[in-house]
């Protein structure tokens, strides 16, 4: 039953929460938990689960809540390298839609029961009978929380879909460009309204507020490519099944770097720096 329930549980609770470590840690409490109950009296072992998480997890976003207002500087979920070609029963189980750090950035804008009914339906594409009784709420209920969060998200919740090779070639190129210190080209591969979100918790120097519009986006990374160390390079990853970087001094995990597109432009990005959320980083 682990091996069968445990790729979609860590999906699900990983969308909720933002956070790998934390995911991992609720599957395995959920297991345990399991282990008290009588699951021959259990008809649907899968949705009986998935609410289990569920409810963990809504409890969780509401008990940290307070915690991330007062967070210092821009908040961001833990990146989550996925391997798709490596054939990961993990990884492929959640390689979806709705998985990319934008997708679950902008998830924290709904409520806990928002976030839930939105992550069961278009993530999971459970049918509504199954998430109403997995929230507890009714399926009409559940139908107009949906269609109130897409009113909420708007065109936020649309992800741009482009050819693997050409996003990898993108970022790549962009990359380079701030390395070289070519601010044209880099000004050239963002959009007029791009920015740049840094996550470093407190514990690491990184921008206190999201840095706005492509100027200043460009003058901001290619200032900081001048200082890097010489022992600082920067790694292809698969980061959230999309193409990014892992950022490496002397083999030890620095920063993650992933990216939102709009066209053939990148709109936004994200520096996770924060050591805290990058142990599982490897």
């Amino acid at each position: 039953m682990y091996v069968t329930y445990k790729p979609l549980l860590f999906s699900l609770a990983y969308r909720m929460l933002g956070s790998v470590m934390d995911a991992e840690d609720m599957v395995q409490d959920i297991f345990l938990a399991l282990d008290k109950v009588d699951t021959t009296r259990v008809t649907n072992v899968k949705a009986f689960l998935c609410k289990m998480v569920t409810n963990r997890c809504i409890d969780q976003l509401r008990s940290a809540r307070s915690k991330r207002e007062v967070y210092v500087g821009p908040w961001l979920p833990e990146p989550l390298l996925t391997d798709v070609a490596n054939g990961d029963p993990e990884s492929s189980a959640i390689m979806r839609d709705h998985l990319s750090l934008a997708y679950l950035t902008m998830m924290e804008k709904l409520t806990e029961t928002e976030r839930a009914v939105l992550v069961l339906r278009e993530a999971l594409a459970f049918d509504y009978p199954e998430i109403a009784e997995m929230t507890g709420k009714s399926e009409a209920n559940c139908r107009k929380i949906l269609s109130r969060v897409k009113q909420k998200l708007g065109n936020e919740s649309e992800e741009a879909s482009i050819p693997l090779e050409q996003h990898r070639q993108l970022v790549q190129d962009f990359l380079q460009a701030i390395v070289s210190g070519n601010v044209e080209r880099v000004l050239s591969l963002l959009t007029k309204e791009a920015v740049l979100y840094s996550d470093g918790g407190g514990v690491v120097k990184a921008a206190l507020n999201p840095i706005t519009t492509a100027e200043r986006v460009a003058l901001f990374l290619t200032g900081i490519a001048k200082k890097r160390p010489d022992s600082l390079w920067y790694q292809p990853a698969e980061v959230n099944g999309q193409p990014g970087f892992i950022g490496l001094i002397d083999e030890q995990v620095h920063s993650v770097l992933s990216f939102k597109l709009k066209g053939n432009r990148i709109e936004e990005i994200y520096i996770m720096m924060n050591p805290e959320k990058l142990k599982h980083v490897k």
